[in-house]
């Protein structure tokens, strides 16, 4: 099955489950996520945000994660999520990604369209999909600034969907980015009425944190693609902890282990909360 477009991910999605995309930064978190989705034989999308490719130059990280998805033997996407820059988007596309995210959000709701339309037209000459942004989903995504959350309008949501032609569409309805310092508010009315007022594909970011309940709630609602980031880098860097207090002596490999470890662990458990298990069947 192997690297597949988002696109077709996201079509099989219904009200029983979502399709879950973890971001890596590394080798190894890429190893860990596939031996999840192997396991659990579930579809599988892997991400490196704009954000974080300080720390993982997009032009070194990207050309692994391709080959990881390529032998991966469940249907996997390879996605740039909360590209900010044309540059960052192009050079994603060039090196074979087969879905990237234009944020547009920061700007106001004019420019964001038509920034976005024209990744749209960028990204469809190499046949990949295409998530934009709409309202301010609070917290931050790597190295970018701290946002408020600004919940998305109906309105707003059905004219970005119907003038940029996105293949997907990422909606703030109370959700942040990072760990949460106080329980978060869904607007879970308000996600319904999106996906009752336009046929788009709706992602969910600032994942880490909800409950197994407010997963499913979404997902019943409307959701189809969860984002899932600081939870795997919070659950590797505990299992690297773990290694070193257990046996100080570890050497590289000894984390090199812990990381795939620890990725793999969090990727399995959501993958099983967003009810994956079995699902690349459908991809056959």
């Amino acid at each position: 099955m192997s690297l597949v477009n988002m696109k077709e991910l996201l079509a099989k999605s219904d009200s029983s489950f979502a399709v879950g995309a973890f971001n890596v930064s590394d080798m190894e978190m890429a190893m860990g996520a596939i031996k999840a989705a192997e396991e659990m034989e579930a579809p599988l999308i892997l991400q490196i945000a704009e954000g974080r490719l300080r720390y993982s130059p997009l032009e070194l990280l990207g050309p692994i994660m391709i080959a990881a998805a390529r032998q991966c033997k469940m249907p996997t996407a390879v996605h740039l999520d909360h590209g900010r820059t044309f540059e960052t988007v192009r050079l994603a596309l060039t090196l074979g990604f087969t879905s990237v995210m234009f944020d547009g959000s920061h700007y106001p709701l004019e420019e964001n369209i038509e920034k976005t339309k024209e990744v749209v037209a960028m990204a469809d000459k190499f046949g990949a999909s295409v998530e934009g942004e709409i309202g301010s989903i609070g917290g931050a995504e790597g190295d970018m600034a701290s946002a408020d959350i600004k919940v998305t309008s109906v309105a707003e949501a059905r004219r970005f969907a119907e003038e940029t032609k996105v293949d997907a569409l990422a909606v703030a309805i109370g959700t942040a980015h990072g760990n949460y310092k106080e329980t978060p508010h869904l607007r879970i009315d308000r996600l319904k009425e999106i996906h009752e007022a336009i046929g788009t594909p709706l992602v969910l970011h600032g994942g880490t944190g909800l409950t197994a309940e407010d997963f499913r709630n979404c997902l019943e609602n409307g959701i189809t693609k969860i984002n899932i980031a600081t939870a795997s880098y919070d659950s590797s860097a505990a299992k690297i902890k773990e290694v070193y207090k257990a046996k100080p002596e570890a050497n590289y490999f000894d984390f090199s282990e812990a990381i795939c470890l620890g990725t793999y662990e969090n990727v399995k458990k959501h993958m099983e909360i967003f009810g994956l298990r079995g699902k690349s069947r459908l991809y056959l």
